[in-house]
């Protein structure tokens, strides 16, 4: 076993708990990136995979325990992610409230399903 690669192994699993708690405190997926996400879980899986066929050790665990800490930073990632898209749906249409009554209309907010089928009548 490798003290160092078990070091590095435990300082990156500080780090996850961090963003974890972070992302469950900001309700967000801003500054999160899939494609980070993705390539730090497959560097992980690789390591796991080096560990079983070459050299199994206890750091095999580290492993483990870190791809298991971005797997719920990834979900979240996810999950917070159509929470924003939500949250800029809600924000334009109430954008578009504002706007109709500054002009004294009344905004009358058609779903896009029944506009077009508004559209093929």
């Amino acid at each position: 076993m490798s003290i160092f690669e078990a070091l590095m192994m435990v300082g990156f699993g500080l780090a996850w708990p961090f963003n974890i708690c972070r992302s469950l405190r900001t309700k967000t997926a801003a500054g999160k990136s899939f494609l980070f996400m993705i390539t730090i879980e497959f560097a992980y899986v690789c390591g796991m995979i080096h560990k079983i066929l070459h050299n199994f050790d206890l750091v095999f665990w580290l492993y483990v325990l870190n791809f298991v800490m971005v797997l719920v930073d990834f979900c979240l990632m996810l999950k917070y992610t159509r929470v924003d898209v939500y949250r800029h749906h809600r924000a334009e249409l109430s954008k578009r409230h504002e706007e109709a009554a500054k002009r004294g209309q009344k905004y009358k907010h058609i779903p896009h399903r029944l506009r077009n089928q508004a559209k093929a009548h």
